[in-house]
């Protein structure tokens, strides 16, 4: 007989659950919740989760498990009491101009202050108004309509390993911003989305594009084509109350045709692309050992994190342009000399599941002759909101097709949008090249999954291919630091940012949860049990393309205008802190201490404490300058400190500046 406590009166039992929440849940009880999120550490920090136990009193559920001999009541007066407080409190708290806030009729917050009859709050509304940060190309952050829940700041350090976001501050002061308060363009933020994928009000959202695709679209001088991410058609449905999985395509391109487009393409054509010129630079790195481990270079957040954070293996990416962007350079500069006009006339629109793509375009290398490859980005969300305002009701639309010749794909251009997808359309292709025999069993199931790190060997006439797929920064992290350690040694390595790959994408319709990725995921092994062919190889519109202008795979022309090439970044690109500006007239020798991660926790506050103290003391204020700065990439060598323009490595103490300092002020 299994454990047992009471929730309003029922017995029921307990099997496994890890908290009273999951437990309250499983009996059609939704307790609500702002910090809660079964992917992520328990904060409790939001005390909307509230319950009445007899012994215990007030406890929050997220944070309890569950005990034996429990009685539990979810809506007591006393409970609803403080609930209903806590609500008002963030209300008073939050910048509530929720009429023309992008989330409005999408805001947790304004859901749950409808349903708990929230129709004035007592408490006066926030003094100070902070500035909004549009730095980014890829979200914005309003601290103003923050509620701490700390969603975001989990996300970003547990899911990506990064940690953008943070708390800052105490009591009423208190904030979530990036180091120091900066904007998020001069930190190291990937754009990857996931802390808007959480945020439950309009703190972090999506930076709208819609205006820039309909001033494309009412401007008659221009052709205006789209192209259409492979995860999208799994998930725009949902934006129209359908079920996560569901392939709306044939109605997504009714809806965009209706809007103006010219054309409606599918990024899946240029997925085969990709899959055929990766393919061909894998099997010569494979067959010549070098430059591998190879990593796909699909997904743009991953692609700026490793110049930040893994540039020492920058060689190691496949030189493939992204599919988003390979199909610009296409239709740019092959597909507008059929149509006959300039590719200054055509303006290509992206629908992406994902912010990062939004910052991807801006990309200097992939503008040409000043002409970018992609013009515009939009996410799903964006898109589900032109339909929307356009009157047009989705669920009414009847199907239409893509247009000829780069709305063609194959199966395995289709599931790049799932983590695995992308190995698994190159297998397909290199099982064939490498061996010269027929594929017939297309799915390659070892490669599937929501495992945040799978491992897979395939046998490839008679060599062993080892394969790593890997969603989610943080498992990249710890897959790197395996491969520096010697302790894993791979082949061919897929990277999508995003838990479950593009479905999982920052810019999909919330909620973006497991359980409705893995229907989205789903959704795609549909779509591809459904295509005709499975194999970019049998493309025939990708072969024509071939045939007519590229030549072979991995040509000179192909490496032209598909491929591309990565280089080490800053994480960090700001000015300093001036700590102690020296009005002297005469010049003064500039002194940078790092403050970064890295410098931080070997010492280097310590240092800078140490040295405004002895400049001080030795009567050396008006002739230094003293700035904490954040990042001189020197890392494996911290703490770093820079006299004038010389960088100083693992400094040990004040003394150690000051020996360089002296001979530079003399």
């Amino acid at each position: 007989m299994s454990d047992t406590l009471v929730i309003n009166g029922k017995t029921v039992a307990i099997n496994g659950e890890k908290n009273l929440l999951e437990l309250i849940r499983k009996q059609g009880i939704e307790l609500p919740t702002f910090c809660y999120h079964s992917e992520l550490s328990v904060y409790g920090a939001c005390r909307m989760c509230l319950v009445e136990e007899e012994n215990m009193g007030i406890i929050a559920t997220c944070s309890t498990a569950p005990q034996p001999g429990m009685n539990i009541k979810t809506h007591s007066p006393r409970v609803q009491r403080i609930r209903k407080m806590a609500l008002e409190l963030l209300l008073a708290n939050h910048d509530r101009d929720c009429t023309t806030c992008s989330r409005n009729g999408n805001c947790k917050l304004q859901d749950l202050a409808q349903r708990f009859g929230i129709d004035e709050v007592r408490f006066g509304t926030r003094e100070e108004v902070l500035p909004v940060d549009n730095s980014s190309p890829s979200i914005v952050r309003n601290p103003n309509k923050c509620i701490l829940c700390g969603d975001c700041v989990r996300t970003c350090q547990e899911i990506q390993g990064i940690g953008v976001l943070d708390f800052a501050n105490r009591g009423s002061k208190s904030i979530v911003a990036p180091a120091f308060n900066k904007d998020l363009i001069e930190v190291d933020c990937v754009a990857c989305g996931q802390c808007v994928a959480v945020c439950p009000t309009g703190a972090l959202t999506i930076k709208s594009d819609i205006s820039r695709v309909w001033e494309a679209i009412n401007d008659p001088a221009k052709t205006v084509v789209v192209q259409i991410a492979p995860a999208v058609r799994v998930a725009i449905g949902e934006e129209f109350g359908m079920e996560p999985g569901e392939i709306q395509m044939g109605q997504l391109v009714a809806a965009l045709k209706r809007l103006g487009f010219d054309k409606v393409f599918d990024t899946s054509f240029a997925a085969d692309l990709t899959v055929m010129e990766e393919t061909a630079e894998f099997i010569e790195r494979f067959k010549e050992g070098k430059k591998l481990p190879q990593f796909t270079s699909c997904c743009p957040a991953w692609v700026k994190y490793a110049e930040e954070y893994a540039q020492d293996f920058l060689d190691n990416l496949s030189s493939c342009k992204s599919p988003q962007q390979m199909f610009g350079s296409v239709a740019k500069r092959f597909y507008s000399q059929d149509l006959g006009i300039d590719p200054e006339d055509m303006v290509v629109v992206s629908i992406m599941p994902c912010t990062a793509k939004k910052f991807e375009a801006q990309r200097p290398e992939f503008i040409t002759d000043g002409v970018p490859d992609v013009d515009v980005v939009i996410t799903t969300q964006e898109v589900a909101s032109m339909i929307k305002k356009s009157g047009l009701v989705f669920s009414e639309l009847g199907i239409e097709s893509l247009d000829m010749p780069l709305g063609f794909s194959t199966g395995a251009g289709v599931i790049f949008g799932v983590t695995g997808g992308v190995s698994e359309a190159v297998l397909r292709n290199a099982y064939e090249k490498i061996t010269g025999d027929n594929l017939d069993d297309v799915e390659f199931k070892e490669v599937r999954g929501f495992d945040g790190i799978k491992e897979a060997e395939v046998e490839l006439d008679g060599k062993t291919v080892r394969l790593a797929v890997v969603h989610g920064l943080s498992n990249v992290g710890d897959l790197i630091k395996a491969i520096k350690k010697g302790e894993k040694e791979y082949d061919l390595i897929e990277v999508m940012a995003c838990p479950g790959g593009c479905i999982g994408g920052g810019g999909q319709p919330t909620p973006n949860n497991t359980e409705v990725r893995e229907k989205r995921a789903q959704g795609m092994y549909n779509c591809d049990k459904l295509s005709a062919l499975h194999k970019s190889q049998e493309n025939p519109m990708v072969n024509d393309f071939y045939r007519r202008w590229f030549g072979e795979e991995n040509s000179d022309v192909t490496h032209k205008h598909l491929h591309t090439s990565y280089e080490e970044k800053q994480r960090i690109n700001t000015k300093g802190i001036e700590l102690n500006t020296s009005e002297s007239s005469e010049e003064v020798v500039p002194v940078q201490v790092c403050v970064g991660t890295c410098c931080y926790l070997h010492g280097s506050y310590d240092l800078l404490q140490g040295l405004i103290e002895r400049v001080e003391e030795e009567g050396l204020s008006d002739k230094v300058d003293i700035e904490a700065t954040f990042c001189f990439e020197n890392c494996k060598n911290a703490p770093s400190v820079k006299v004038g323009n010389q960088l100083l490595s693992k400094v040990e103490s004040v003394d150690d500046i000051l020996k360089h300092l002296k001979p530079a002020l003399k």
